[in-house]
């Protein structure tokens, strides 16, 4: 289907995990998922696909005369790899009904995060790495800790030595900041406009503040092993509202580590 005979143009990939931009006329609007889309003055908007999106998405129009439209995507599935982690605290495989009860409140925490709507354009700019390093773990995969199953992994697991800098790879405004959640750790929430936002877990240090305004390529924290976590890395997390989507199709191939010199 050629959107553009409808008006309704889009950049992008309809793949499972996929971060869509799209474009319609001024005085247009979109619903998609039940939602009615934050609509930018010159016709931009952006949506998300989950993890496990279905093979058919609608996207509907309604024009200024009040003409609904309908149109149809074809959605790529995806294989997803399956992974098994050891050595992570058992207290966060296995955790009590207090640890479980935190846990809820700290989730609702970052939901709630998650569902505002900032006018910000900042989701419209190409993204760039938070920061260079060995991937270790991808969105989508299901992981096993210490042998027990548990949900999709919706990051992008990046290694490197506690306290390495993590920059925003994209503008926007902090959601949260949390210092130490029971699963999460060190948690930020970065909204970039219209429902897309990033989030940072496993953190050492934050360094930005709720409500501060940032901007690509500002240092916003330090990566730590902290939460559930075997070791110094960083994920990085990607939202629609409520759909998890997959931060690596909005960025470059991650550049190759510069070796470090020897001192003589």
């Amino acid at each position: 289907m050629n959107a553009a005979v409808f008006a309704l143009e889009f950049q992008g990939k309809w793949q499972q995990g996929a971060v869509l931009l799209g474009r319609v006329p001024a005085g247009t609007q979109v619903e998609f998922m039940d939602r009615s889309v934050r609509i930018a003055d010159d016709g931009q908007f952006v949506i998300g696909l989950g993890r496990d999106a279905q093979p058919k998405a609608v996207v509907t129009t309604i024009d200024k005369n009040g003409k609904r439209q309908e149109h149809e995507f074809t959605v790529a599935a995806r294989q997803y790899n399956i992974q098994r982690v050891t050595g992570v605290p058992q207290r966060t495989v296995t955790p009590s009904p207090e640890q479980i009860e935190r846990s809820r409140r700290e989730a609702r925490m970052a939901a709630d995060a998650r569902t505002v709507d900032l006018p910000l354009r900042d989701f419209a700019q190409p993204f760039t790495w938070p920061l260079v390093g060995r991937i270790t773990g991808v969105y989508g995969s299901q992981r096993f800790y210490n042998g027990e199953p548990n949900s999709p992994h919706y990051g992008i697991d990046i290694a490197a030595p506690t306290g390495t800098e993590v920059r925003a790879p994209a503008g926007g405004m902090v959601t949260l900041v949390h210092p130490d959640m029971f699963f999460s750790g060190g948690t930020l929430i970065v909204d970039h406009g219209h429902g897309l936002s990033s989030t940072f877990i496993h953190l050492h240090k934050i360094l930005v503040e709720k409500g501060e305004r940032v901007e690509q390529g500002q240092v916003i924290a330090q990566v730590g092993a902290s939460g559930r976590a075997t070791g110094p890395h960083l994920d990085w997390r990607m939202n629609w509202f409520v759909e998890r989507v997959d931060p690596s199709l909005l960025v470059e191939p991650m550049p190759e580590l510069k070796p470090i010199a020897n001192k003589e």
